[in-house]
C-alpha cells in the first residue's frame, strides 16, 4: 500500500490553481487586447472624447463706403460632461450664479446619461472668464462664432440675422447664407479623468475657415437720415408704421431701405416675425393716386393723351358703373398735365376709359407690377394685377385711382426709377460685391435693364409734367430749394378688415419722386401707413421727402441750381452766379 504525502498533494494542487489562474488571466488579457480591443477601445474614446462641429466664422457685412454692418465675434460656449459628475447639484448651483440661468435647468442637463450635453452657447465673454478662473468639475469651454451687428436697429429689415447655429434666418443673412457661411471642422474634445482639461485634438490654430464677404449698395450715412426722418414722421403722425426707399434710377441700386417699426437683431428676445418682416418687399398695398403717373405713362406712349390735352373735370363728380367718383378739388376745364398737377381722379379715370383695358394691362405690366422684381431680398410678392379680360369700366376706373390693383413699395420705386432714366425699367439690388477670405472678387453687381416699358420721348414729357405737380399741385410740400423735382402725391384708402370694404379712418399717405428732375441722381418713396393726423401724401410723406433729399443731394455732392450771391469786395456791387452741378 502508497502512502500519499499530504505536501505533496498540496504542492500539486497549488501548481494547478496558479496555472490555471495564469491560463484565464491569459485569456483575459487575450481576449480584452484582441478580441474586445476595437470595442473597448471605442468605449474608452466615449467617456474620454466628444466629436462636435464647429462651424468657421460667418463673413462680415459692410456698407458700400466699407463700414461694417455685421461681424462675427469669438465667444465662449459651455458644455458639461455628465458622465463624469457624481454630484451635479453643486455644479449646477455655481454655473447658474455665473450665467444667470436657474440652477434645476442646469442639474437637469447634467443628470442625462449623456458624455456631452450644451449648457449655454454662446455666452458673454465676462461668463467665460469667470469660468476659467474657477474650473468645474466635469465643465468645459470652447470659442464658437456670434453674429453681432454693432450699428443696431439701423438697416435691421435688410440685413436681417443668422441663428445660434450660425444659419441665416432673415435678410442679407437668409439671401446670400451659402456665402456668408464659414466652412465646418469636426472637432475632438478630449477631458481628464475629473473632466477639467479640455483641448482640441488635431484642430488647427486657424480654425474653420471664414465665410465670404458682401458689401451693399446701401449707404449707412443715407440709411440713418432716411430712418431717422422716417421716426420723426411716424411719431408725428401718430402712424401704424412706414417705408423710405432711397435708389438710383439708372443702376437700380438700392441707397436706403428704411422701416418702422424696426426691431434690434442683437437682443430678438420674444419678438414676433411681423416684426422682423421687410414689409417693403413682402406686404402689398393699394397705391393710390401715386399710380397714376402710370396711367399717365401710358396714355402719353400710346399717344392717347398729350400735356396740353383738354378734358372736363364734371365739376368735381362723375359716374361710372353706376359709381360716383369724386375729386377733392372740383374742376372745369384742364389740360392733362393739370390732371397730375391737381391729381384729379376723374381726369385719371377718362384717361383709363380711353386706354381701354388692354393697353392699360399691358404698360403696367411693362413697368413690372404683377411680378416680382427679381430684388436679392427674400421673400418678394409678385403684386396683384388681374387679367384685363376681367376689367369693366368700374374696375378701369378704379385702377386709374390706384384702387383693385397690389403693388410693393420696391415696385413702385423702381417704376418711378424707369421714368426717371428715359424709360428704362431696371432690376433692383441690394448686394454691390462679394470676395472671399483672401480677398478676391467672386461676384461684382452691374446694372441690368429688364425692358423698356415707355420711349424716353415719353419720359421727357411725363417729367415734366411731374415737376408741375411739385412746383404748382398737391406735391409743393416736396419742393427741394435749389434743385428741380418731379413727383406724384399719393393718398390711399385701406380696406377695413372686418368689413371688408373701404374704410373712412385708415389710410396711406405717400409721396414717389426723383431728383434733380433733369440729371436724376435719387429716386425716392415714401409711404405713410394709417397716419392719424392729416392722411393726404401731400402733407404726411411729400415734406419727408423733401427733407430726405435735401440732407442726401449734398452729402452725394450733387449742388444746388441756385442762385448763389458772391460778394466781390466791400464797397462794390453783388454780383449774382448759378453753381454748377457735380458729383462723385
Amino acid at each position: 500500500m502508497t502512502v500519499v504525502d499530504p505536501l505533496r498533494v498540496r504542492r500539486i494542487v497549488a501548481a494547478l490553481l496558479l496555472l490555471a489562474g495564469f491560463v484565464i488571466v491569459l485569456f483575459r488579457l487575450f481576449n480584452l487586447q484582441v478580441l474586445q480591443a476595437g470595442e473597448l477601445t471605442l468605449k474608452a474614446e466615449r467617456q474620454h472624447e466628444k466629436a462636435i462641429t464647429l462651424q468657421g466664422g460667418r463673413g462680415t457685412i459692410y456698407d458700400r463706403r466699407g463700414k461694417v454692418l455685421a461681424i462675427n465675434l469669438e465667444v465662449p460656449s459651455v458644455f458639461g460632461v455628465p458622465t463624469s459628475l457624481e454630484d451635479p447639484t453643486p455644479v449646477a448651483r455655481e454655473l447658474g450664479r455665473v450665467l444667470h440661468v436657474r440652477p434645476d435647468e442646469i442639474e437637469k442637463k447634467l443628470k442625462q446619461e449623456r458624455s456631452f450635453v450644451w449648457i449655454a452657447r454662446k455666452v458673454d465673454p465676462e461668463q467665460g472668464r469667470r469660468l476659467q478662473r474657477r474650473p468645474l468639475e466635469g465643465i468645459g469651454l470652447v470659442l464658437e462664432g456670434r453674429r453681432y451687428y454693432p450699428k443696431g436697429t439701423l438697416l435691421s429689415h435688410v440685413i436681417g440675422f443668422a441663428g445660434m447655429d450660425g444659419d441665416g434666418l432673415e435678410g442679407i443673412e437668409h439671401r446670400y447664407d451659402s456665402y456668408l457661411r464659414g466652412e465646418k471642422q469636426m472637432v475632438v474634445l478630449q477631458r481628464d479623468a475629473l473632466g477639467r482639461s479640455v483641448f482640441p485634438k488635431g484642430f488647427t490654430e486657424q480654425g474653420p475657415s471664414s465665410g465670404h464677404s458682401v458689401t451693399l449698395t446701401i449707404d449707412e450715412t443715407i440709411q440713418y437720415i432716411a430712418e431717422k426722418e422716417l421716426e420723426e414722421a411716424v411719431a408725428a403722425s401718430r402712424a401704424k408704421g412706414g417705408t423710405i426707399i432711397v435708389m438710383e434710377p439708372r443702376t437700380g441700386a438700392v441707397l436706403a431701405m428704411a422701416l418702422v417699426p424696426t426691431f434690434d437683431p442683437n437682443s430678438l428676445g420674444s419678438l414676433y416675425a411681423d416684426r422682423w418682416r421687410n414689409r417693403a418687399v413682402t406686404d402689398v398695398y393699394e397705391p393710390g393716386s401715386t399710380l397714376k403717373v402710370l396711367v399717365a405713362a401710358a396714355a402719353l406712349e400710346d399717344k392717347v393723351m398729350e400735356p396740353q390735352t383738354i378734358l372736363f373735370g364734371e365739376r368735381g363728380s362723375m359716374t361710372v358703373a353706376n359709381t360716383v367718383v369724386h375729386d377733392h378739388d372740383p374742376s372745369g376745364w384742364m389740360t392733362f398735365a393739370q390732371v397730375l398737377e391737381r391729381s384729379s381722379n376723374i381726369g385719371a379715370v377718362k384717361t383709363a376709359l380711353a386706354l381701354g383695358p388692354d393697353r392699360l394691362s399691358r404698360v403696367l405690366r411693362a413697368f413690372g407690377f404683377g411680378e416680382r422684381s427679381e430684388i436679392d431680398l427674400p421673400g418678394e410678392a409678385a403684386g396683384l394685377v388681374r387679367d384685363s379680360r376681367s376689367w369693366g369700366r368700374r374696375s378701369l376706373a378704379s385702377i386709374a385711382m390706384g384702387q383693385e390693383i397690389g403693388v410693393t413699395a420696391v415696385q413702385l420705386a423702381t417704376a418711378l426709377s424707369a421714368v426717371a432714366n428715359g424709360g428704362w425699367l431696371m432690376k433692383p439690388h441690394v448686394v454691390a460685391e462679394i470676395r472671399d477670405g483672401k480677398g478676391k472678387a467672386v461676384y461684382q453687381a452691374s446694372p441690368q435693364v429688364r425692358r423698356q416699358p415707355i420711349s424716353e420721348g415719353t419720359a421727357q414729357k411725363l417729367t415734366r409734367i411731374l415737376e408741375g405737380a411739385v412746383s404748382r399741385g398737391t406735391g409743393k410740400s416736396a419742393a427741394v430749394s435749389g434743385y428741380r423735382v418731379a413727383g406724384k402725391t399719393g393718398t390711399a384708402q385701406k380696406v377695413d378688415p372686418r368689413t371688408g370694404t373701404y374704410s373712412t379712418t385708415l389710410f396711406i399717405g405717400s409721396f414717389v419722386g426723383f431728383v434733380p428732375a433733369e440729371d436724376p441722381r435719387l429716386c425716392i418713396l415714401v409711404v405713410i401707413d394709417e397716419p392719424q393726423t392729416e392722411a393726404w401724401g401731400g402733407v404726411v410723406a411729400a415734406p419727408v421727402f423733401r427733407r430726405v433729399a435735401e440732407q442726401v443731394l449734398p452729402y452725394l455732392g450733387v449742388t444746388s441750381q441756385a442762385p448763389v450771391r458772391v460778394a466781390l469786395a466791400e464797397g462794390e456791387s453783388i454780383g449774382v452766379r448759378r453753381a454748377g452741378r457735380a458729383g462723385p
